[in-house]
């Protein structure tokens, strides 16, 4: 038991009032002898939202970049750069001359600095592009390089499958030296292998203008990759050399934020992790202790007012407030929520504290009324929403599947619509499962396998697909339409342009508890883990994207409460494994039914 419980009101009111006091004038003469310090945490905190404002800057100006390099990519005149049997000299001259074109039409920069240019490098093992000019001899154009000469960032990219990085180069173009360029492999977006290389360089002039943006009192911004090797910033110092940083200790409350600090500077880092790459503050110390008698000042003064405030609530807290609670909660002791209190205390006083005694008593005669109608609204508004998010999924999956029917007919002709007729029934059958939202494993993996195979013949999509469901688990019951949305997301978002490469598996284990699916790609784009985590997390508000998948956590939870939903995880080398829980419910007709059913494919 709490101590003070055992004092009245008013004096616990006044021990409360010394212990609140107190500490005030203890951090008066505190602030006093420990100023300098407590400027140097206020003014850190401030300049550490500024730099994450910064780097998100920095973040959209390579954003832009990436955009730009992507319509290239995708542009026909770079995809024509593929290497095609039996092209003569004449075409390739018109492939380089088309690109070089359009390369030297594109230029991107900022506020009147030095615009960024765009170039090519294609490996020409056999040399048939030796017209072409070298990059150490053009600042940009179309290059090509014999597999022994391509520079180490070459191979880098092509190993990186796409993925965009940051490098500081050098020897490319006439009199440079050294230059910061954005890297990115260009693929065959039919075949998806390699053609070559994207390079954007003088990347470091758009950033070197987003970094002078900032004025820092005396001091100065550098981006560095995580080796400290200087990429941008506003002290002139050479690209690629090694920036002079002392390690840092990480800021809880900010996520990616380094801070540190020594006698002279106040270091503070902002670091993209993904990207490898890291946005440095370095501010004297010395410009920051300028007005630290203003800050002395402060504290002395808001010390004396807090105590007058202090005093007054404290009085008012007395004379007002004390006295009438305390006669408020004896006449409480004797209520029990859902029981009516006869009493009516009339003539009462006329403020606030009146009021509430008043309706108080008002309110206990409808309380238990309110609770058993908030009861029953509950459970009807619980039935209302699961019926609108079945009815909501099953037009948006028959659109889609109709469209597939539409285009492949229109495409191919008739010669495979017979069976993309038969896969849209089982999508319809198990999709109205005769008015149930529970149908058994064995019905939904049927249904999942319909989708998987329209959605093959319908893009000619390559991917590989393994079924591991056990027997045990195939008279489970699950809510309908539970695999479908799961898997078109790790097709679109995950494996659709890998080929024979990409992987999809699904599989499911039972556990003592529960039992488990598990639905895997191999995709190589990178998801945002978090965001999808925010996304099964938020409430009742509509998401912007994402539906699907919310949808299905809702309706587990909805049916068989918040211990079971959907898991979202990375899958090692690459990819994402999506988990779903599930409670141990067997179907009791089929558990009736005879012991010969037909069992899924695994394989």
């Amino acid at each position: 038991m709490n101590p003070l419980t055992r004092l009245n009101a008013k004096t616990q009111l006044l021990i409360w009032f010394i212990v609140l006091v107190l500490p005030v004038f203890l951090l008066n003469w505190y602030a006093d002898e420990k100023a300098t310090d407590l400027l140097k945490n206020q003014m850190t905190d401030a300049y550490i939202e500024l730099i994450r404002q910064n780097h998100e800057i920095i973040e959209r100006d390579l954003d832009s970049i990436h955009k730009m390099t992507t319509a290239i990519i995708q542009d026909a005149r770079m995809q024509q750069m593929a290497d095609r049997p039996g092209e003569t000299t004449s075409e390739r001259v018109r492939k380089y001359s088309d690109l070089d074109r359009m390369l030297a039409g594109i230029a991107t920069g900022l506020d009147g600095a030095e615009t960024i240019a765009y170039s090519f490098m294609k490996a020409d093992p056999n040399g048939d592009y030796d017209f072409a000019p070298s990059y150490r001899h053009t600042r940009r154009g179309v290059f090509f390089v014999a597999p022994g000469e391509a520079p180490e960032w070459f191979q880098e990219a092509i190993r990186m499958k796409g993925r965009s990085f940051l490098r500081v180069i050098d020897n490319f173009g006439p009199g440079r030296s050294k230059t910061l360029a954005f890297i990115r492999a260009v693929n065959d977006i039919r075949l998806g292998q390699p053609i070559g290389v994207l390079i954007a360089t003088n990347v470091e002039a758009q950033l070197n203008a987003s970094l002078n943006k900032v004025l820092l009192p005396e001091g100065k911004i550098v981006l560095t990759d995580m080796r400290n090797a200087l990429l941008a910033g506003t002290d002139g110092a050479e690209l690629g050399a090694t920036a002079q940083l002392p390690p840092m200790r990480p800021v809880a409350s900010h996520r990616g934020t380094l801070e540190w600090m020594d006698d002279d500077a106040i270091y503070i880092a902002n670091i993209n992790y993904a990207q490898q790459h890291q946005l440095v503050y370095e501010i004297p110390i010395h410009t920051l202790t300028r007005k630290q008698n203003e800050l002395r000042w402060m504290i002395q003064t808001t010390s004396a007012v807090y105590f007058v405030l202090c005093l007054l609530v404290m009085f008012y807290f007395l004379r007002s407030l004390v006295q009438p609670l305390h006669n408020m909660a004896q006449f409480f002791k004797s209520y029990e929520p859902g029981k009516i209190f006869p009493v009516s205390q009339r003539g009462y006083r006329k403020d606030e504290v009146g009021v509430l005694a008043n309706s108080m008593h008002g309110m206990t005669k409808r309380l238990k009324a309110l609770i058993e109608e908030k009861y029953v609204m509950e459970l009807r508004e619980k039935e209302t929403q699961l019926q609108l998010l079945y009815e909501q999924i099953n037009p948006h999956l028959l659109y889609n599947t109709l469209e597939s029917i539409y285009w492949k007919s229109s495409l191919q002709g008739d010669a495979e619509s017979a069976e993309m007729i038969k896969d849209l029934s089982k999508l319809m059958k198990i999709g109205l499962s005769r008015g149930k939202d529970l149908i058994r494993m064995e019905e939904e993996c049927e249904h999942a396998k319909a989708y998987v195979s329209l959605q093959q013949k319908r893009y000619n999509y390559g991917f590989q697909v393994t079924w591991d469901i056990p027997d045990d688990v195939l008279r489970l019951l699950i809510p309908k339409i539970t695999l479908q949305p799961i898997i078109e997301n790790a097709i679109v978002h995950g494996i659709r342009n890998m080929g024979d490469d990409g992987e999809l598996i699904v599989t499911a284990r039972l556990e003592r508890h529960h039992w488990l699916i598990r639905v895997e790609d191999n995709g190589y784009k990178e998801a945002d883990l978090d965001a999808i985590r925010k996304l099964l997390a938020a409430g009742d508000d509509p998401p912007v994207a994402g539906y699907g998948i919310r949808n299905v956590h809702r309706r587990i939870r909805m049916h068989f409460g918040e211990a079971y939903g959907l898991r979202y995880d990375k899958r090692e080398p690459q990819g994402i494994a999506v988990t779903i829980t599930l409670p141990i419910r067997p179907d009791s007709e089929a558990t009736r039914g005879d012991n010969g059913a037909q069992s899924v494919d695994r394989r």
